[in-house]
Protein backbone atom coordinates (compact mmCIF):
# COMPACT_ATOMS: atom_id res chain seq x y z
CA UNK A 1 0.00 0.00 0.00
CA UNK A 2 1.48 3.33 -1.04
CA UNK A 3 1.36 6.18 1.44
CA UNK A 4 0.13 9.34 -0.17
CA UNK A 5 0.78 12.70 1.36
CA UNK A 6 -2.48 14.38 2.39
CA UNK A 7 -2.83 17.77 0.78
CA UNK A 8 -3.28 20.62 3.26
CA UNK A 9 -6.72 22.24 2.96
CA UNK A 10 -7.15 26.00 2.67
CA UNK A 11 -8.98 26.21 5.98
CA UNK A 12 -9.22 24.22 9.22
CA UNK A 13 -11.32 21.06 9.09
CA UNK A 14 -14.58 21.51 11.02
CA UNK A 15 -14.65 19.04 13.97
CA UNK A 16 -17.48 16.57 14.46
CA UNK A 17 -17.84 17.57 18.11
CA UNK A 18 -16.18 17.86 21.52
CA UNK A 19 -14.81 14.44 22.47
CA UNK A 20 -14.19 14.90 26.20
CA UNK A 21 -13.47 17.45 28.90
CA UNK A 22 -10.84 17.19 31.65
CA UNK A 23 -11.42 19.13 34.89
CA UNK A 24 -8.97 19.94 37.66
CA UNK A 25 -10.60 19.29 41.06
CA UNK A 26 -9.43 19.88 44.62
CA UNK A 27 -10.76 16.65 46.13
CA UNK A 28 -11.19 13.65 43.82
CA UNK A 29 -13.53 11.80 46.20
CA UNK A 30 -15.81 14.79 46.68
CA UNK A 31 -15.96 15.41 42.92
CA UNK A 32 -16.43 11.69 42.18
CA UNK A 33 -19.47 11.69 44.45
CA UNK A 34 -20.90 14.75 42.67
CA UNK A 35 -20.42 13.42 39.14
CA UNK A 36 -21.69 9.91 39.89
CA UNK A 37 -24.37 10.39 42.57
CA UNK A 38 -25.73 13.80 41.53
CA UNK A 39 -25.10 14.02 37.78
CA UNK A 40 -25.34 10.27 37.15
CA UNK A 41 -22.12 9.61 35.22
CA UNK A 42 -20.50 6.15 35.33
CA UNK A 43 -16.82 5.73 36.21
CA UNK A 44 -15.13 3.72 33.45
CA UNK A 45 -11.48 3.91 34.45
CA UNK A 46 -8.72 5.42 36.57
CA UNK A 47 -5.10 6.26 35.90
CA UNK A 48 -2.81 3.65 37.48
CA UNK A 49 -0.26 4.91 40.03
CA UNK A 50 3.13 5.86 38.64
CA UNK A 51 6.59 5.36 40.15
CA UNK A 52 8.71 7.65 42.34
CA UNK A 53 10.72 8.45 39.23
CA UNK A 54 7.65 9.06 37.08
CA UNK A 55 4.71 10.00 39.30
CA UNK A 56 1.23 10.16 37.80
CA UNK A 57 -1.70 12.30 38.91
CA UNK A 58 -4.83 10.97 40.57
CA UNK A 59 -7.18 10.86 37.60
CA UNK A 60 -10.54 9.19 36.91
CA UNK A 61 -12.64 8.82 33.77
CA UNK A 62 -16.44 8.97 33.41
CA UNK A 63 -19.00 8.23 30.70
CA UNK A 64 -22.58 9.14 30.01
CA UNK A 65 -25.04 6.62 28.57
CA UNK A 66 -24.73 6.55 24.76
CA UNK A 67 -27.80 4.56 23.74
CA UNK A 68 -26.93 1.82 26.20
CA UNK A 69 -23.19 1.97 25.57
CA UNK A 70 -20.36 3.57 27.51
CA UNK A 71 -17.78 5.89 25.99
CA UNK A 72 -14.05 5.73 26.79
CA UNK A 73 -14.76 8.99 28.62
CA UNK A 74 -16.82 12.14 28.31
CA UNK A 75 -15.46 13.75 31.48
CA UNK A 76 -12.20 13.18 33.35
CA UNK A 77 -11.23 14.50 36.76
CA UNK A 78 -7.64 15.28 37.83
CA UNK A 79 -6.93 16.00 41.48
CA UNK A 80 -5.08 19.27 42.09
CA UNK A 81 -5.06 20.22 45.76
CA UNK A 82 -3.53 23.61 44.93
CA UNK A 83 -6.69 24.93 43.29
CA UNK A 84 -8.04 28.10 44.91
CA UNK A 85 -11.17 27.79 47.07
CA UNK A 86 -14.47 27.87 45.21
CA UNK A 87 -16.35 31.20 45.25
CA UNK A 88 -18.80 31.52 48.13
CA UNK A 89 -21.72 32.02 45.74
CA UNK A 90 -21.97 30.63 42.22
CA UNK A 91 -22.76 33.01 39.38
CA UNK A 92 -22.82 32.56 35.64
CA UNK A 93 -20.57 35.59 35.12
CA UNK A 94 -18.04 37.59 37.10
CA UNK A 95 -16.53 34.84 39.29
CA UNK A 96 -12.80 33.91 39.30
CA UNK A 97 -13.33 30.41 37.87
CA UNK A 98 -11.84 29.42 34.51
CA UNK A 99 -14.71 27.09 33.57
CA UNK A 100 -18.00 28.92 33.16
CA UNK A 101 -20.14 25.77 32.92
CA UNK A 102 -20.33 22.28 31.46
CA UNK A 103 -23.56 21.28 29.69
CA UNK A 104 -24.77 17.69 30.17
CA UNK A 105 -27.60 16.40 27.97
CA UNK A 106 -30.38 14.15 29.28
CA UNK A 107 -31.98 11.68 26.82
CA UNK A 108 -35.22 13.64 26.57
CA UNK A 109 -37.90 15.66 28.32
CA UNK A 110 -39.20 12.94 30.65
CA UNK A 111 -35.70 11.93 31.78
CA UNK A 112 -34.86 15.59 32.38
CA UNK A 113 -38.00 16.16 34.47
CA UNK A 114 -37.18 13.06 36.53
CA UNK A 115 -33.65 14.35 37.09
CA UNK A 116 -34.96 17.73 38.26
CA UNK A 117 -37.24 15.99 40.76
CA UNK A 118 -34.33 13.81 41.91
CA UNK A 119 -32.04 16.81 42.42
CA UNK A 120 -34.70 18.76 44.29
CA UNK A 121 -35.39 15.72 46.48
CA UNK A 122 -31.67 15.50 47.32
CA UNK A 123 -31.61 19.18 48.32
CA UNK A 124 -29.35 20.22 45.42
CA UNK A 125 -29.56 23.98 44.92
CA UNK A 126 -30.83 25.14 41.54
CA UNK A 127 -28.56 28.07 40.70
CA UNK A 128 -30.59 28.91 37.59
CA UNK A 129 -33.64 27.44 35.89
CA UNK A 130 -33.85 28.69 32.33
CA UNK A 131 -35.80 28.00 29.18
CA UNK A 132 -33.44 28.70 26.29
CA UNK A 133 -34.44 28.94 22.66
CA UNK A 134 -32.92 25.52 21.97
CA UNK A 135 -32.91 23.78 25.37
CA UNK A 136 -34.66 23.48 28.71
CA UNK A 137 -31.99 23.89 31.38
CA UNK A 138 -31.21 23.79 35.08
CA UNK A 139 -27.85 24.97 36.40
CA UNK A 140 -26.22 23.54 39.51
CA UNK A 141 -22.64 23.92 40.74
CA UNK A 142 -20.00 21.34 41.60
CA UNK A 143 -17.70 21.32 44.66
CA UNK A 144 -15.07 23.34 42.76
CA UNK A 145 -17.41 26.13 41.72
CA UNK A 146 -17.87 24.95 38.15
CA UNK A 147 -21.35 25.41 36.74
CA UNK A 148 -23.09 22.29 35.45
CA UNK A 149 -26.03 22.73 33.08
CA UNK A 150 -28.38 19.75 32.85
CA UNK A 151 -30.55 20.03 29.77
CA UNK A 152 -32.66 18.41 27.15
CA UNK A 153 -32.55 19.74 23.62
CA UNK A 154 -35.68 20.93 21.88
CA UNK A 155 -36.45 19.47 18.43
CA UNK A 156 -34.10 20.81 15.79
CA UNK A 157 -36.91 22.25 13.70
CA UNK A 158 -37.72 24.61 16.58
CA UNK A 159 -34.35 26.41 16.51
CA UNK A 160 -32.30 25.61 13.40
CA UNK A 161 -33.94 28.30 11.27
CA UNK A 162 -32.32 31.09 13.29
CA UNK A 163 -29.71 29.71 15.68
CA UNK A 164 -28.49 33.17 16.73
CA UNK A 165 -31.96 34.32 17.79
CA UNK A 166 -32.55 31.01 19.60
CA UNK A 167 -29.26 31.46 21.48
CA UNK A 168 -30.24 34.96 22.53
CA UNK A 169 -33.74 34.01 23.72
CA UNK A 170 -34.05 33.07 27.40
CA UNK A 171 -36.81 32.86 29.99
CA UNK A 172 -35.73 32.76 33.65
CA UNK A 173 -37.90 30.61 35.89
CA UNK A 174 -38.19 30.03 39.67
CA UNK A 175 -35.40 27.93 41.20
CA UNK A 176 -37.39 26.56 44.14
CA UNK A 177 -40.58 24.62 44.79
CA UNK A 178 -42.96 23.05 42.30
CA UNK A 179 -42.61 26.00 39.91
CA UNK A 180 -39.00 24.99 39.23
CA UNK A 181 -40.20 21.61 37.93
CA UNK A 182 -42.70 22.96 35.40
CA UNK A 183 -41.98 22.66 31.67
CA UNK A 184 -44.66 24.26 29.52
CA UNK A 185 -43.29 22.98 26.25
CA UNK A 186 -46.48 23.95 24.40
CA UNK A 187 -45.61 27.61 25.04
CA UNK A 188 -42.06 27.37 23.63
CA UNK A 189 -41.26 29.78 20.79
CA UNK A 190 -40.08 28.37 17.48
CA UNK A 191 -37.23 29.69 15.39
CA UNK A 192 -38.12 27.25 12.62
CA UNK A 193 -36.32 26.19 9.46
CA UNK A 194 -35.33 28.99 7.12
CA UNK A 195 -36.57 27.07 4.08
CA UNK A 196 -40.02 26.74 5.65
CA UNK A 197 -40.10 30.46 6.48
CA UNK A 198 -38.96 31.33 2.97
CA UNK A 199 -41.69 29.18 1.46
CA UNK A 200 -44.31 31.01 3.47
Amino acid sequence: MTDRKTAAPDRAVTPSGVNHLVLNVRDIEESHQFWTEIVGMKQVGALKPGTPERPRPVMRFYSADHDGQLNHHDIALVENKDLPPRPKDWAMFGTPVAVNHIAIALPGREAWLRQLAFLQGRGVKFERRVNHGMTRSVYISDPNGYGVELLYELPRDMWEGDIDTALNWAENLPTEGDAALVDEIDKAPSFGPRDKEAAE
